[in-house]
């Protein structure tokens, strides 16, 4: 879809990526609202509901700090939501999986991740 709600939904989730793969923390928390949420992969099966600045950031730092790197497949937009597909490189293996990422006011509220298998 290529509506201006959509580009900038992509818009969001792009500085969002760009900070994570950057490595920046302050940028990448700067890129999502007060109210965040993630909910991580890991620990499997289910991961781990991470709610607000503090704790996404502190689960997001204890993250970065396993040095994944993540090569971005495919992206899925329309309105306020986006869909990843992704693969997530790290020592000793890799895993598949998809981010299903909900946009409020430009910048990220949620970010729900999948993994295969």
């Amino acid at each position: 879809m290529d509506d201006e709600a959509t580009r900038a939904t992509i818009g969001a989730v792009r500085r969002l990526d760009a900070a994570f793969d950057r490595g920046d923390i302050d940028a990448f928390m700067a890129a999502m609202t007060e109210d965040c949420v993630w909910e991580s992969f890991a620990p499997a099966p289910d991961g781990r509901r991470h709610e607000g600045q503090a704790a996404v950031r502190q689960a997001m730092a204890d993250f970065l700090g396993s040095s994944p790197v993540f090569d971005g497949e495919e992206m899925f937009a329309c309105g306020d939501r986006v869909t990843v597909r992704w693969t997530c490189r790290f020592d000793g293996g890799h895993v598949r999986g998809v981010d299903v990422v909900r946009v409020r006011d430009g910048k990220v509220v949620e970010i729900l991740s999948y993994v295969k298998g």
